[in-house]
């Protein structure tokens, strides 16, 4: 059936119908959920698929509560980051393709939460570093932080991790919403 061209094999013992036959797109992101799991898909591809940041991102990035990993598949690249579990539950939001197949995705704030909290050597404790690290450094859309939810990231300040860098964070989004913290 793959020769065929009926089936797109993703990795060893798991195929997707193929969408000339189908005639309905792959969705890479459930694909990502699919291949590891527990997952849901977070960082720079949730972030570039709500706007928040303009590259082009390739990779598709996730979360798990697993070991990390990474796989390079004829889809595509797919990376895992091990999540603790107080952190791991909080922000994700079911995504619904045009067919009506779904997707688990960290919500804008905590895709950007998990971006600040799993890139290595990264903590910016003050809010003039985070505006620095925000618009300068990763090109975050000053729009997109004024719908950000301030709830979710004061949950991710409780898990503990890098609480300063988090705390931060809030601090720009709430100013840029007008709101005190």
């Amino acid at each position: 059936m793959v020769v065929d061209g009926l089936l797109k094999p993703i990795k060893k013992v798991t195929y997707v119908v193929s969408p000339e036959i189908s005639g309905i797109p792959i969705s890479l992101p459930l694909v990502a959920n699919l291949i590891y799991g527990p997952s849901y898909v977070s960082m720079d591809y949730a972030m570039h698929h709500y706007g928040i940041i303009p590259e082009l991102v390739v990779e598709v990035t996730s979360m798990t509560t697993k070991r990390g990993k990474m796989f390079d598949l004829p889809l595509g690249m797919y990376s895992y980051t091990h999540s603790p579990l107080e952190l791991y539950a909080i922000g994700i939001d079911r995504v619904e393709n045009a067919d009506h197949t779904g997707y688990l995705m960290a919500s804008p704030e905590k895709a950007l939460c998990d971006k600040l909290l799993f890139t290595r050597n990264l903590n910016v404790g003050t809010m003039c570093g985070m505006r620095e690290l925000l618009f300068d450094d990763l090109s975050v859309d000053d729009d997109s932080l004024v719908r950000f939810n301030p709830e979710v990231i004061r949950a991710c300040m409780s898990a503990g991790l890098k609480s300063d860098m988090v705390k931060a964070l809030l601090q720009v989004v709430t100013s840029r919403q007008g709101v005190d913290l």
